[in-house]
Protein backbone atom coordinates (compact mmCIF):
# COMPACT_ATOMS: atom_id res chain seq x y z
CA UNK A 1 0.00 0.00 0.00
CA UNK A 2 1.26 3.62 -0.81
CA UNK A 3 1.26 5.79 2.53
CA UNK A 4 0.64 9.20 2.59
CA UNK A 5 1.66 11.03 5.86
CA UNK A 6 -1.49 13.34 6.96
CA UNK A 7 0.53 14.78 10.03
CA UNK A 8 1.86 17.96 8.25
CA UNK A 9 -1.75 19.71 8.05
CA UNK A 10 -2.49 23.40 9.87
CA UNK A 11 -5.67 21.45 11.00
CA UNK A 12 -3.29 20.38 14.01
CA UNK A 13 -2.80 22.54 16.95
CA UNK A 14 1.24 21.87 17.15
CA UNK A 15 1.69 21.89 13.04
CA UNK A 16 -0.65 25.39 12.88
CA UNK A 17 1.63 26.78 15.55
CA UNK A 18 4.61 25.78 14.27
CA UNK A 19 3.56 27.85 10.49
CA UNK A 20 3.05 30.53 12.44
CA UNK A 21 5.73 31.12 14.35
CA UNK A 22 7.79 29.48 11.48
CA UNK A 23 9.43 26.77 13.76
CA UNK A 24 10.82 24.09 11.34
CA UNK A 25 11.76 22.16 13.95
CA UNK A 26 8.39 20.94 14.58
CA UNK A 27 7.44 20.13 10.71
CA UNK A 28 10.79 18.23 10.58
CA UNK A 29 10.16 16.24 13.36
CA UNK A 30 6.97 15.09 12.28
CA UNK A 31 8.36 14.69 8.51
CA UNK A 32 10.98 12.19 9.89
CA UNK A 33 8.68 10.51 12.33
CA UNK A 34 6.16 9.73 9.47
CA UNK A 35 8.75 8.73 7.23
CA UNK A 36 10.19 6.06 9.91
CA UNK A 37 7.00 5.37 10.60
CA UNK A 38 6.30 3.64 6.91
CA UNK A 39 4.88 7.01 4.91
CA UNK A 40 5.83 6.83 1.17
CA UNK A 41 4.86 10.60 0.63
CA UNK A 42 3.75 13.50 3.25
CA UNK A 43 0.90 14.72 2.85
CA UNK A 44 1.30 18.94 3.33
CA UNK A 45 -1.07 21.22 3.66
CA UNK A 46 -1.33 24.40 5.35
CA UNK A 47 -4.73 24.14 7.31
CA UNK A 48 -6.57 27.85 9.01
CA UNK A 49 -2.87 29.17 9.76
CA UNK A 50 -2.70 32.57 10.19
CA UNK A 51 -0.68 34.83 7.03
CA UNK A 52 -0.61 34.52 3.40
CA UNK A 53 -1.68 30.79 2.36
CA UNK A 54 0.87 31.01 -0.26
CA UNK A 55 4.00 32.25 1.73
CA UNK A 56 2.56 29.96 3.97
CA UNK A 57 2.61 26.99 1.93
CA UNK A 58 6.15 27.61 0.54
CA UNK A 59 7.72 27.64 3.85
CA UNK A 60 6.42 24.77 4.42
CA UNK A 61 7.54 22.83 1.31
CA UNK A 62 11.03 24.18 1.78
CA UNK A 63 11.14 23.08 5.90
CA UNK A 64 10.11 19.76 4.90
CA UNK A 65 11.88 19.13 1.71
CA UNK A 66 14.95 20.38 3.89
CA UNK A 67 14.76 16.94 5.25
CA UNK A 68 13.66 14.70 2.82
CA UNK A 69 12.96 14.01 -0.85
CA UNK A 70 10.58 11.85 -0.30
CA UNK A 71 7.20 12.89 -3.00
CA UNK A 72 5.23 15.38 -1.65
CA UNK A 73 1.29 15.60 -1.64
CA UNK A 74 0.12 19.30 -1.85
CA UNK A 75 -3.31 19.72 -0.45
CA UNK A 76 -5.07 23.28 -0.71
CA UNK A 77 -8.03 23.72 -2.06
CA UNK A 78 -7.06 27.31 -3.60
CA UNK A 79 -5.42 26.63 -7.58
CA UNK A 80 -3.26 29.57 -7.02
CA UNK A 81 -1.37 28.26 -3.94
CA UNK A 82 -1.46 24.28 -5.60
CA UNK A 83 0.39 26.35 -8.78
CA UNK A 84 3.36 27.87 -6.73
CA UNK A 85 3.96 24.49 -4.38
CA UNK A 86 4.34 22.53 -6.97
CA UNK A 87 7.05 24.76 -8.67
CA UNK A 88 8.91 24.63 -5.75
CA UNK A 89 8.94 21.19 -5.22
CA UNK A 90 11.88 19.42 -6.36
CA UNK A 91 11.00 15.76 -5.84
CA UNK A 92 7.71 14.09 -7.65
CA UNK A 93 4.39 15.46 -6.79
CA UNK A 94 1.01 14.60 -6.00
CA UNK A 95 -2.14 17.28 -6.65
CA UNK A 96 -4.26 16.85 -3.58
CA UNK A 97 -7.22 17.48 -4.97
CA UNK A 98 -9.35 18.06 -7.66
CA UNK A 99 -13.42 17.26 -7.28
CA UNK A 100 -15.15 15.90 -10.49
CA UNK A 101 -16.79 18.30 -11.98
CA UNK A 102 -16.13 19.68 -15.61
CA UNK A 103 -14.36 22.97 -14.71
CA UNK A 104 -12.34 21.49 -12.04
CA UNK A 105 -11.07 18.59 -13.68
CA UNK A 106 -9.77 20.36 -16.88
CA UNK A 107 -8.07 22.57 -15.03
CA UNK A 108 -6.19 20.13 -12.41
CA UNK A 109 -5.57 17.40 -15.19
CA UNK A 110 -3.84 20.07 -17.23
CA UNK A 111 -2.05 20.77 -14.18
CA UNK A 112 -0.74 17.75 -13.29
CA UNK A 113 0.54 17.29 -16.98
CA UNK A 114 2.33 20.59 -16.75
CA UNK A 115 4.44 19.72 -13.83
CA UNK A 116 4.27 15.95 -14.12
CA UNK A 117 2.49 15.17 -10.94
CA UNK A 118 -0.06 12.46 -9.76
CA UNK A 119 -3.69 13.74 -9.29
CA UNK A 120 -6.20 12.34 -6.69
CA UNK A 121 -9.43 12.86 -7.86
CA UNK A 122 -12.78 13.03 -5.19
CA UNK A 123 -15.90 11.78 -6.15
CA UNK A 124 -17.76 14.86 -5.22
CA UNK A 125 -19.56 17.02 -7.89
CA UNK A 126 -21.65 20.49 -7.51
CA UNK A 127 -24.48 17.78 -5.56
CA UNK A 128 -21.43 17.42 -2.56
CA UNK A 129 -20.59 13.38 -1.73
CA UNK A 130 -22.93 10.94 -2.93
CA UNK A 131 -24.88 8.87 -0.87
CA UNK A 132 -25.21 5.84 -3.39
CA UNK A 133 -22.83 3.41 -5.22
CA UNK A 134 -23.52 4.37 -8.52
CA UNK A 135 -23.29 7.44 -8.18
CA UNK A 136 -19.41 7.14 -6.83
CA UNK A 137 -18.78 4.53 -9.95
CA UNK A 138 -20.06 7.21 -12.94
CA UNK A 139 -17.47 10.25 -11.34
CA UNK A 140 -15.04 7.87 -11.26
CA UNK A 141 -15.05 6.49 -14.70
CA UNK A 142 -15.72 10.59 -15.92
CA UNK A 143 -12.60 11.24 -13.81
CA UNK A 144 -10.38 8.33 -15.06
CA UNK A 145 -11.37 9.33 -19.09
CA UNK A 146 -11.07 12.97 -18.51
CA UNK A 147 -7.69 12.26 -17.14
CA UNK A 148 -6.54 9.64 -19.61
CA UNK A 149 -8.16 12.57 -22.53
CA UNK A 150 -6.02 14.88 -21.00
CA UNK A 151 -3.17 12.94 -21.63
CA UNK A 152 -1.98 11.66 -18.18
CA UNK A 153 -1.18 8.06 -17.41
CA UNK A 154 -4.08 6.52 -15.85
CA UNK A 155 -1.94 4.58 -13.06
CA UNK A 156 -1.17 8.36 -12.17
CA UNK A 157 -4.52 8.78 -11.31
CA UNK A 158 -5.74 8.53 -7.34
CA UNK A 159 -9.59 8.35 -7.46
CA UNK A 160 -10.98 9.03 -3.82
CA UNK A 161 -14.17 7.52 -3.07
CA UNK A 162 -14.82 10.03 -0.43
CA UNK A 163 -15.48 8.14 2.86
CA UNK A 164 -17.85 9.79 5.60
CA UNK A 165 -18.12 9.59 9.07
CA UNK A 166 -19.29 6.23 10.23
CA UNK A 167 -21.53 7.72 13.01
CA UNK A 168 -23.10 10.25 10.43
CA UNK A 169 -23.26 8.35 7.52
CA UNK A 170 -23.15 4.29 8.39
CA UNK A 171 -23.86 3.12 5.20
CA UNK A 172 -20.96 4.42 3.61
CA UNK A 173 -18.04 2.20 4.66
CA UNK A 174 -19.86 -0.92 2.39
CA UNK A 175 -20.81 1.41 -0.47
CA UNK A 176 -17.49 2.97 -0.82
CA UNK A 177 -15.58 -0.67 -1.21
CA UNK A 178 -18.04 -1.42 -3.03
CA UNK A 179 -17.63 1.73 -5.53
CA UNK A 180 -13.52 0.55 -5.31
CA UNK A 181 -14.42 -2.93 -6.53
CA UNK A 182 -16.34 -1.75 -9.60
CA UNK A 183 -13.91 0.63 -10.40
CA UNK A 184 -11.23 -1.78 -10.88
CA UNK A 185 -13.13 -2.82 -13.56
CA UNK A 186 -12.38 0.15 -15.88
CA UNK A 187 -9.48 -1.05 -17.71
CA UNK A 188 -6.77 -2.92 -17.35
CA UNK A 189 -4.12 -1.84 -15.54
CA UNK A 190 -7.26 0.33 -13.49
CA UNK A 191 -6.28 3.54 -11.87
CA UNK A 192 -5.43 4.23 -8.50
CA UNK A 193 -7.63 4.33 -5.30
CA UNK A 194 -7.25 6.24 -2.11
CA UNK A 195 -9.18 6.97 1.00
CA UNK A 196 -8.55 9.81 4.19
CA UNK A 197 -8.68 7.32 6.37
CA UNK A 198 -9.22 9.04 9.27
CA UNK A 199 -12.36 10.88 7.98
CA UNK A 200 -14.38 7.39 8.74
CA UNK A 201 -13.91 7.94 12.49
CA UNK A 202 -14.07 11.65 12.59
CA UNK A 203 -15.95 12.09 15.96
CA UNK A 204 -16.15 8.40 17.23
CA UNK A 205 -14.45 7.08 20.47
CA UNK A 206 -12.20 3.95 19.56
CA UNK A 207 -11.03 6.23 16.61
CA UNK A 208 -7.80 4.22 16.13
CA UNK A 209 -9.20 0.97 16.46
CA UNK A 210 -12.18 2.04 13.60
CA UNK A 211 -9.60 3.50 11.66
CA UNK A 212 -6.98 0.05 11.32
CA UNK A 213 -10.15 -2.69 10.45
CA UNK A 214 -11.44 0.01 8.11
CA UNK A 215 -7.97 0.17 6.52
CA UNK A 216 -7.38 -3.58 6.43
CA UNK A 217 -11.37 -4.00 4.90
CA UNK A 218 -10.78 -1.83 2.45
CA UNK A 219 -7.29 -3.20 1.02
CA UNK A 220 -8.99 -6.20 0.79
CA UNK A 221 -11.46 -4.11 -1.60
CA UNK A 222 -8.68 -2.77 -3.48
CA UNK A 223 -7.66 -0.12 -2.26
CA UNK A 224 -4.42 0.84 -3.52
CA UNK A 225 -3.59 3.59 -1.46
CA UNK A 226 -4.55 5.93 1.91
CA UNK A 227 -3.40 9.21 4.21
CA UNK A 228 -3.30 7.78 7.10
CA UNK A 229 -1.14 8.88 10.35
CA UNK A 230 1.84 6.64 9.88
CA UNK A 231 3.24 7.08 14.00
CA UNK A 232 0.08 4.64 14.41
CA UNK A 233 2.57 1.50 14.14
CA UNK A 234 -0.55 -0.99 15.04
CA UNK A 235 -2.26 0.72 12.23
CA UNK A 236 0.68 -0.10 9.96
CA UNK A 237 1.13 -3.14 10.84
CA UNK A 238 -2.50 -3.97 9.81
CA UNK A 239 -1.65 -2.46 6.66
CA UNK A 240 1.15 -4.66 6.34
CA UNK A 241 -0.45 -7.78 7.41
CA UNK A 242 -4.00 -7.30 4.89
CA UNK A 243 -1.24 -6.23 1.99
CA UNK A 244 0.31 -10.08 3.59
CA UNK A 245 -2.79 -12.15 2.85
CA UNK A 246 -3.67 -10.53 -0.18
CA UNK A 247 -0.68 -11.73 -1.83
CA UNK A 248 0.92 -8.75 -2.21
CA UNK A 249 3.65 -9.71 0.42
CA UNK A 250 5.88 -12.78 0.51
CA UNK A 251 5.53 -14.49 4.36
CA UNK A 252 8.44 -14.10 6.54
CA UNK A 253 8.31 -15.37 10.16
CA UNK A 254 9.04 -11.41 10.62
CA UNK A 255 7.61 -9.99 7.75
CA UNK A 256 6.55 -6.56 8.85
CA UNK A 257 10.42 -6.05 9.53
CA UNK A 258 11.27 -7.47 6.55
CA UNK A 259 8.36 -5.32 4.78
CA UNK A 260 10.21 -1.75 6.61
CA UNK A 261 13.44 -2.75 5.08
CA UNK A 262 12.33 -3.20 1.92
CA UNK A 263 11.28 0.43 1.42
Amino acid sequence: MFTIGERINGMFKDVRQGIENRDRRVIQDLARRQLEGGADALDINVGPSKGKPVENMLWLVEAVQAVTSCPLCIDTPKFDVMQEALRACKASTIINSTKATEEDLSKYIRLAVETGSRLIALTIDAGGVPSDVDSRVMMGATIATKAMEGGMSITDIFIDPVILPINVAPQQPLRVMDAIRQLKMLSDPPPKFVLGLSNVSQGCKERRLINRIYLTMAIAAGLDAAIVDPTDHELMKAAITAELLMEKQIYCHDYIAAYMRSR
